[in-house]
């Protein structure tokens, strides 16, 4: 008699095939791309201007970067910047104004200069506390609250900082009578900029920004017009995913190729990344049969068979397995060749015993926790994350990024990494702990091994309250220190990676921050598709 199956009852994608097609936009038009090179030069002339002006400076890259458009102007904000930490920090020498001093510390710890959190200073008390008297001006505030989560371990001043400007944010948050002043304090209590999905960001932001109307018109413009890109990506993808025949013979798992897609334009937003992301997105599919295989469908024996034909890598085993493990190793197999052939074709370099040990790796977590539900085991919380960080799959979709947006692929780096530095474990864990905070009830009710939460109830004896209280504030705040310290600050950068080992973290507060932003993607995931695949944003006028 066969075993019963278990099922998660995920519901079909939201997104069928036709629909996906019929996306269209008319803004891949070469006047488009014309009307935009005219607007590049106005900006940068904008940019010229504002030359010895150095709040107007960061206030325009800020605006730049929030508008997801700061590439095209590389040159000029790092030449900016740098004069700004030459003539304004090196010396020790910054005005005593909130805004500005909060600005230009967050806009250089970005961008890698090491500034000193002493540079606030003279905002603090004999005691060591920020002022009182700086809480009136909402927008330093403000400021200094978005700076303070550029923070590393140990600084003390920030951690005040954060404290100080939560607190007054909070309670004034209400009374703010500038409606888009009031708007931009909630979305950032909400989340700060730091940890946000930059393109999702982007259209926000263009919603309530009512500054320069050219720099507006060029946003909406460059959004327009990448939204086409994308638009001809997921395209090519849902045509691929048709063709493989994935979701209808694997019926039990989640169809979600709309959802990997939007994940992989958050790990890498940027126009020249198109092959990163479609083939991170068939990444994030493969991903999502194989979790579904181990947390709902196999059975225990089942699964020990496929763990190991993983780890032997082996097509000639594939007749021990059942037809839909067979099915989704060969998918995986190919898969992975894919990006091994690439690489081995354009920088002579042989990978394929390295992905082989990504995916060995991640099926063992996968299988170690099955047992776990299966025999009701409960791990404690750090036997727990120690496999946990693992299963996530954050090392497994690091890698893959970096194969993909890597050429040539540096061996010393390459190296560095397969050590499992903060850079890659740090990303990993806090994408583990904001997927527990997002699912965990309704994995728990599925039917899956106890996550970090419940570990915590069990051995502490507290609420669930609390125990997400003590993620979100004391786990999740710590590793993202340790996160900005592991990667703005590298000794010796690896060019690219650093962008998509923040961007993991950032993807898992976007999904998962409201709920299960991917196992049921019909609220704030579905707003943000919709926002960045399907409808383009109004081009406001500018006066000739």
């Amino acid at each position: 008699m066969e075993e019963a199956r278990r099922s998660g009852n995920y519901g079909r994608s939201i997104w069928d095939h036709d629909y996906v097609q019929s996306l269209a936009t008319p803004y891949t038009d070469k006047k488009y791309v014309e009307q935009a090179e005219k607007l590049k030069r106005q900006v940068q002339i904008i940019i010229d201007e504002t030359e010895n002006h150095t709040l107007e400076q960061l206030e325009l890259i800020d605006n730049l970067q929030r508008f997801h458009i700061s590439d095209h102007f590389e040159d000029s904000i790092k030449k900016i910047l740098g004069d700004i930490y030459r003539d304004e920090f090196d010396d020790g020498k910054h005005v005593l104004h909130l805004h500005v001093t909060s600005l230009k510390f967050r806009l250089l710890r970005q961008n890698g200069f090491l500034v000193p959190q002493e540079v606030f200073g003279s905002f603090l008390d004999k005691e060591g506390n920020f002022m009182e008297c700086f809480s009136g001006d909402v927008k330093g505030v403000l400021s200094l609250y978005e700076a303070s989560f550029l923070s590393v371990e140990g600084e003390g001043i920030l951690d005040s900082a954060k404290k100080f400007s939560t607190r007054h944010l909070t309670e004034k948050v209400k009374q703010i009578e500038d409606a888009i002043l009031a708007e931009k304090v909630r979305h950032a209590l909400e989340l700060p900029l730091h940890w946000r999905v930059h393109k999702i960001e982007a259209r926000w932001f263009m919603n309530i920004y009512n500054g320069d109307p050219i720099l507006l018109q060029l946003a909406a413009l460059d959004f327009n017009m990448v939204q086409g890109i994308y638009q001809d990506e997921i395209k090519q993808l849902s045509r691929w995913h048709k063709e493989t025949g994935l979701a209808d013979k694997l019926g039990f798992a989640r169809d979600r190729l709309p959802e990997c897609y939007l994940w992989a334009v958050g790990f890498t937003p940027e126009v020249r990344f198109g092959y990163p992301r479609e083939f991170m997105t068939k990444i994030a599919v493969m991903i999502t049969i194989i979790d579904d295989i181990y947390d709902v469908y196999g059975t225990m024996d089942e699964l020990e068979l496929f763990t190991d034909t993983v780890e032997r890598w082996d097509i000639n085993a594939l007749d021990r397995l059942p037809e839909y493990m067979r099915i989704s190793f060969l998918a995986l197999f190919n898969c992975a060749n894919e990006l091994a052939y690439k690489v081995l074709r354009d920088q002579g370099l042989i990978i394929v015993s390295k992905l082989r040990k990504l995916w060995a790796e991640l099926c063992r977590a996968y299988y170690k926790e099955a047992q776990w539900f299966h025999s009701g085991y409960r791990p404690s919380t750090n036997e727990y994350i120690n496999l946990a960080w693992v299963s996530i799959t954050g090392p497994l979709l690091l890698f893959h990024g970096y194969f993909c947006i890597t050429n040539p692929i540096n061996t010393k780096d390459l190296h560095f990494l397969e050590q499992y530095p903060g850079i890659i474990r740090w990303p990993a864990t806090v994408l583990r702990l904001a997927d527990d905070l997002g699912t965990s009830s309704a994995e728990i009710k599925r039917g899956d091994v106890p996550k970090y939460i419940q570990c915590y109830m069990h051995e502490t004896g507290c609420s669930e309250e609390d125990a997400r209280e003590h993620i979100k504030k004391d786990l999740i705040d710590d590793l993202l220190k340790k996160m900005n310290n592991e990667i703005l600050f590298m000794d010796k950068p690896i060019e690219n990676f650093q962008a998509i080992a923040m961007n993991l973290a950032r993807i898992g507060f976007s999904f998962y921050q409201f709920g299960d932003g991917f196992g049921a993607p019909d609220s704030d995931t579905k707003t943000y598709m919709v926002s960045l695949l399907v409808e383009p944003i109004p081009i406001p006028s500018t006066s000739s």
